[in-house]
């Protein structure tokens, strides 16, 4: 017999003489004349009544059947007497799969986010994060589906790299060189010549750069892969490891970049209210009781668009005080972003057209600025309590003014000869963004720290499992 899961069971239009459950019990009720099981197989938030009778056969069992425990059963779905359910299922055979030891730590009781960090191994049992994994599940497949429809090329881009596409410098080294005693040059440095590659190369930061490749010639591209950051930082919305969504469009200016950015953020919020309705509604009632007015919220009103210039202007009028003063060429704190977006806009909001000298080398300089003032074609959108969730930018596609771009962030010409050609053989405008899937999905969910919406958290001090 093909086994049911439990959301089928739960969603089923007719009782059944014969079904087949597997999952772990959550928890167990004895009455003198039966037991009450609630099982759950992770395929949905709610759990399936089973009634096991004191005269089956396999009665015994159950006194093995503690919470955690795997178990099979064999039985009837029929219509719940009780409140609060529209089926039950009546044992008819039931099987102890696997034991769960008395000391499994997820009792019916709450657990604090920290506890059930350290047993990431069993934490996806949780309610609360089994609704955040399959929240997660869900939009990766809504990601793919969108661009997809708009007919966009899925590209795999490298992990291992030997470019910086964000010329910050925080990027994990990738070596097989004696880290205790590597080869010398001449002059007393490591030689990284004699490495793997021949060269320094180091983890991802972003697939942009190789993205760009493909879309100058396959038109429309996107990547959806993990990148790094060794980036020392212990805020609840940075992790060292975390995947991104970058899309890449030729033939497209920054206004293009950003109406697409806004559709698709909401493309994603529609899709979980479609298929995760009932996590949603856990959410909305354990985690952040205002989730569900805000998503709709959202979806209702087209996002703001505000410059950098305005942006700025905003905040030092404003009448706070900053943490971080607010000054024109300086880049805008979590605390900026979320005043915007959460007192001055109350929405979701696009700053673009940001100061020159703190984007990266390869965004489209702006033409008719003064120079103390010069800006790029640059974007972030930013929403309430989270802040920064998409960057993007259109890219340059002059030579001259990409190459002095990579001269003021210090670049050599001759590690990124392949991205100028780029600019050489068939230039065209384009543009592109980059979405955190893990920030979008702490927006979607509430969750508000970054470790939560991860299955295996890698942070500072933290590569557990």
């Amino acid at each position: 017999m093909p086994r049911t899961l439990v959301k089928d069971a739960l969603n089923a239009v007719a009782p059944s003489d014969a079904i087949l459950l597997q999952g772990w019990v959550r928890t167990r009720r004895d009455a003198k004349a039966f037991s009450f099981i609630e099982l759950n197989d992770g395929s949905c938030l709610k759990g399936l009544q089973v009634i096991v009778d004191a005269t089956l056969p396999d009665y015994p069992q159950v006194a093995r059947a503690n919470t955690g425990a795997s178990v099979e059963i064999h039985g009837r779905l029929v219509e719940s007497k009780g409140q609060g359910q529209k089926w039950e299922v009546v044992a008819e055979k039931f099987i102890v799969l696997g034991e769960a030891d008395a000391t499994y730590p997820l009792q019916k009781k709450g657990h604090s986010l920290e506890f059930l960090r350290e047993i990431a191994h069993l934490r996806p049992r949780s309610n609360l994060f089994g609704a955040v994994f399959r929240v997660r599940s869900r939009l990766a497949y809504a990601v793919h589906q969108f661009f997809q429809e708009k007919n966009f090329f899925y590209v795999h881009t490298p992990i291992i790299t030997a470019s910086d596409a964000e010329g910050a410098g925080d990027m994990f080294r990738v070596t097989t060189l004696n880290v205790g005693n590597p080869p010398k040059t001449e002059q007393g440095e490591v030689d990284s010549t004699q490495d793997f590659f021949g060269k320094k190369t180091f983890l991802t930061v972003s697939g942009q750069l190789e993205g760009e490749i493909f879309a100058t010639a396959l038109s429309n591209i996107y990547t959806f892969g993990p990148t790094f950051r060794a980036e020392n930082s212990h805020t609840s919305r940075h992790a060292a490891e975390f995947w991104m969504i970058e899309p890449e469009i030729a033939f497209c200016d920054l206004a293009g970049d950003m109406a697409l950015a806004e559709e698709f953020v909401k493309y994603l919020i529609r899709d979980a209210q479609e298929h995760c309705a009932a996590d949603l509604e856990f959410f909305s009632k354990f985690v952040d009781k205002e989730l569900l007015t805000r998503l709709a919220f959202v979806l209702d009103r087209p996002f703001q668009r505000c410059s950098y210039t305005e942006a700025v202007e905003i905040l030092n009028k404003c009448g706070k005080t900053w943490e971080h003063p607010v000054a024109w060429g300086d880049n805008l704190q979590s605390e900026h972003e979320r005043y915007l977006t959460e007192e001055h806009f109350k929405c979701p909001v696009t700053v673009y057209n940001y100061p020159r000298a703190i984007k990266a080398f390869y965004m489209r300089v702006n033409d008719g600025d003064a120079p103390e003032r010069q800006t790029v074609a640059a974007m972030d959108l930013l929403v309430p309590g989270i802040g920064e969730i998409i960057g993007g930018s259109q890219r340059e596609e002059r030579m001259e003014l990409l190459k002095e771009g990579m001269a003021l962030h210090h670049l050599a010409e001759k590690d990124y000869w392949w991205y100028l050609d780029l600019r050489r053989y068939g230039s065209v405008p384009h543009a592109g963004f980059g979405l955190g899937f893990e920030r979008m999905l702490m927006f979607v969910t509430g969750v508000a720290n970054i470790r939560d919406v991860i299955p295996f958290a890698r942070t500072p001090g933290t590569a557990e499992f």
